[in-house]
């Protein structure tokens, strides 16, 4: 666990398999010092200087070097990896972001809302008179992977591949990415295929949807995206919304466990939907750390950061800061944003579709799931980078 010395700067030994990045010890270094160093460079733990740091103009993305780090260099992986969008920088991010930002559009998500209900209430419905479910495989994963089909104009049915192949890729983000790499790089092909079918298709049968408003921006002869950014962009999103809303709902789930006035207030006031979502992401976010990395020397605060110094940026810590939070959990209150979706030019370019398909399903969740309680037999992804629980078994009142 991490550990630190009174009037020194905190040390927090993140490479320790039993490091958790909520733990009471984290806490403590941040009442000590706005940021703490660990083996990966440093770590920023108060709301203020995360808020300043995500904009700071000689920081760049972060994880843009992972692949290398775990001696991956080259073929479909490192190549996918590097096309992303959260990893290009200046002009070429503020491209992508314009070309891809019409297909997250208000409206066009929006029009989704009566599908995400629907959607809610039929898994619901399938464990509802049972007094308790394993709710990541019940509810969480089935309804992100079937978000992420509605989306795209798939067949729901097809959801287990969605679900499949993203949690295949998302070995990519563990320390054992170098050996992994063979099932990896299977599952991306899959993903490619699927979506080279999906982008033959609108173009030879546009609609108003998803699918149709992203190829709409990949003219290439006008400069917007060449063949090669559609796909790759599509395969991120398919993962990417995938494994942070299956995990952020699981999550959601903790929290009102812990929270069991909040909860039953929310199942009586479902327009609480969208602050419920984001007093959870305040206080506990799938993504716990954003990373960033200094481009040149410069000094922070009295900090000396040397070009090259990796820069994690820890969420939750920042979110339950003190100096900008009163302790507690309340889905009424009017907060500053919280940085689950990181912040910043990197800010989610999907944060609408999340925001938009969790607050539909928690105050359904609520309504139909009383006096919910965490049951023995979770697993728990670490407690560091992206986490969330892998099973999640909940005890609860069943209600009409």
């Amino acid at each position: 666990m991490p550990a630190f010395t009174a009037g020194a700067t905190p040390v927090l030994d993140v490479a320790d398999p039993s490091f958790s990045i909520t733990s009471a010890a984290v806490h403590a270094a941040r009442e000590q010092s706005w940021y703490a160093t660990t083996p990966y460079g440093i770590a920023v733990l108060r709301y203020d200087e995360m808020s300043r740091l995500l904009k700071h103009p000689k920081l760049r993305q972060g994880s843009v070097a992972w692949p290398a780090h775990n001696g991956v260099t080259s073929g479909p992986f490192a190549r996918w990896w590097a096309s992303w969008i959260l990893n290009k920088e200046g002009a070429e991010h503020h491209r992508l972001r314009r070309l891809m930002n019409p297909a997250f559009s208000p409206k066009l998500i929006g029009g989704l809302v009566p599908r995400f209900q629907a959607l809610a209430t039929e898994l619901i419905d399938g464990y509802a008179k049972k007094d308790e479910c394993e709710f990541v495989k019940e509810f969480a994963e089935p309804y992100a992977a079937r978000v992420i089909a509605i989306m795209l104009g798939l067949p729901e049915e097809e959801w287990p591949i969605i679900a499949r192949e993203s949690t295949t890729i998302g070995l990519a983000m563990g320390v054992t990415l170098r050996e992994d790499l063979p099932k990896i790089e299977g599952a991306l092909a899959r993903l490619y295929d699927y979506c080279d079918e999906l982008i033959a298709d609108r173009r030879a049968n546009p609609s108003g949807d998803f699918v149709t408003a992203l190829v709409n921006a990949s003219r290439v002869e006008d400069g917007r995206l060449n063949d090669d950014e559609l796909r790759d962009g599509m395969v991120l999103l398919i993962f990417g919304g995938f494994d942070t809303t299956r995990n952020q709902l699981a999550l959601a789930m903790q929290t009102f466990s812990q929270n069991l006035d909040q909860w039953a207030l929310l199942a009586d006031r479902p327009d609480l939907g969208g602050k419920a979502v984001e007093e959870v992401m305040r206080v506990n976010p799938t993504v716990r750390w954003v990373t960033r990395e200094a481009l040149e020397d410069f000094t922070f605060e009295g900090l000396d950061l040397a070009a090259g110094t990796t820069v994690h940026l820890y969420s939750e810590s920042a979110g339950t800061d003190p100096r900008v939070f009163p302790a507690g959990f309340d889905i009424t209150a009017d907060r500053k944003p919280h940085y689950g979706f990181g912040g910043g030019a990197h800010h989610c370019l999907g944060h609408f579709v999340a925001r938009s398909d969790m607050s539909e399903a928690l105050p359904l969740l609520a309504r139909r799931m009383r006096d919910i309680r965490l049951l023995p037999g979770s697993e728990w992804l670490p407690d560091s980078g992206n986490t969330g629980p892998v099973t999640l078994p909940i005890g609860f009142t069943p209600a009409p």
